[in-house]
């Protein structure tokens, strides 16, 4: 069974900076085999694509992250980051991380980011 984990989440003062991890159990190396991305919900608005990462290291980032935030992965840890720097408030959202292919599609629970003063 497939489980992904986040977690590094909480309220930080805008220009702070978090990472967040996601921790895959279940399949091993599961992010160099599947292409993987953090999305973000905020309150009443739709979930949105924040960064993904392909199996081969291809990185793509939302317009309004693009050199704020970077997404890597441990392969050795089965784990995948999000390190996001100068966070402003309408970074403010629960953050989740997916693995999908063609046939399977995995979430975690979401940890909250609260970009405050």
């Amino acid at each position: 069974q497939v489980q992904l984990v986040e977690s590094g989440g909480g309220l930080v003062q805008p220009g702070g900076s978090l990472r967040l991890s996601c921790a895959a159990s279940g399949i091993f190396s599961i992010f160099s085999i599947y292409t993987s991305a953090w999305y973000r919900q905020a309150p009443g608005k739709q979930r949105e694509l924040v960064a993904r990462i392909t199996s081969g290291g291809r990185t793509n980032y939302a317009d309004s992250v693009k050199g704020r935030f970077t997404i890597s992965r441990d392969n050795a840890k089965n784990t995948m980051y999000l390190q996001m720097n100068n966070l402003k408030p309408e970074d403010t959202a629960v953050y989740h991380c997916n693995a999908a292919s063609n046939v399977r599609d995995y979430w975690g629970q979401g940890t909250q980011v609260t970009v405050s003063s």
